[in-house]
């Protein structure tokens, strides 16, 4: 039976849907900072992001009295698939997909994101993908890929794409089945430190002893923003969303991080979106407007 949602349930929907769109700004906003890692060692560097990110995480459980469960059986599977994917692999073909291919094709499969949530979210749970979101994904799916603009690559450069749109849709979809008995807390604390421990292991064995040395002060200003906001707090807002509106209607704010990366490239200097990224942007809005005024199950 599909009905419309009552009132108190389109608070909770728009607090969420709120909730997620931040850490996607927050996503969007980190594009730029990024950069500045390029010439540092990159797996170091993601291990003190992710190590930096959870002892934040877990100062700020204890402070609010949160209490962070330690994971039993299966579930060590399921979050280090969440690592392995999301946190070590995605990044891994961000780098070598940019040596084949522009960044704005590794953007566009980014931005498919929101199609392939409302399709594998519902049927993990047993549930045929609802149509009207299914059209919402792509509309912000095709809004985004406006602000990406298009770009060239070769085989290589594609087949990388193809894994960053797998290991960023794994991200979200590899969290469902800890999400309840964990929680957004729970899931971000256990994944950081994880990803601290995996990459701080590949760092030492690829990069050597001495690079955590090479990190200039620049380098570590990113690694702390990012650890803050990409990670600790970006994770837990990210996680509460999915939580609270299911993947697929959350995989539509996904669209928001393109935008957010134009608007803060605007405020560090860059240049003034010209008219098809404008254009993109009210595609991605109408896109979400689609999507969250959907009927419900």
């Amino acid at each position: 039976m599909t009905t419309l949602l009552d009132p108190p349930q389109q608070r909770s929907a728009a607090s969420a849907a709120v909730t997620g769109a931040t850490a996607m700004g927050f996503v969007g906003g980190s594009v730029a900072i990024s950069a500045v890692l390029a010439g540092a060692p990159l797996l170091t560097a993601q291990s003190l992001r992710y190590a930096v990110a959870c002892l934040l995480l877990l100062g700020l459980a204890r402070l609010t009295g949160r209490s962070v469960t330690r994971p039993r059986g299966t579930e060590w599977a399921w979050l280090l698939g969440i690592v392995g994917t999301g946190m070590v692999l995605f990044n891994v073909a961000l780098v070598r997909g940019s040596e084949h291919a522009e960044p704005a094709v590794l953007g566009v499969a980014v931005a498919s994101v929101p199609v392939a949530l409302a399709v594998v979210g519902p049927l993990m749970t047993g549930r045929r993908p609802e149509p009207r979101v299914l059209l919402a994904a792509a509309v912000v799916t095709a809004g985004a890929g406006l602000v990406q603009g298009l770009g060239r690559s070769d085989a290589v450069g594609l087949g990388w794409a193809v894994v960053v749109l797998g290991c960023e849709a794994g991200f979200t979809l590899l969290a469902v089945p800890v999400l309840t008995r964990h929680g957004a807390w729970g899931v971000s604390v256990h994944t950081t430190w994880l990803a601290a421990v995996v990459l701080g292991v590949l760092g030492l064995a690829v990069e050597g002893p001495g690079a955590l040395g090479r990190l200039d002060g620049r380098a570590l200003a990113a690694v702390g923003y990012l650890a803050v906001g990409m990670t600790a707090v970006a994770f837990v807002l990210w996680y509460s969303a999915v939580g609270r509106l299911g993947t697929a209607r959350a995989g539509l704010l996904t669209g928001v991080a393109p935008v957010a990366a134009a608007g803060v490239g605007v405020a560090m200097g860059g240049a003034v979106p010209g008219p098809l990224v404008w254009l993109g942007i009210a595609v991605v809005a109408a896109g979400l407007v689609l999507g969250f005024t959907a009927r419900v199950r």
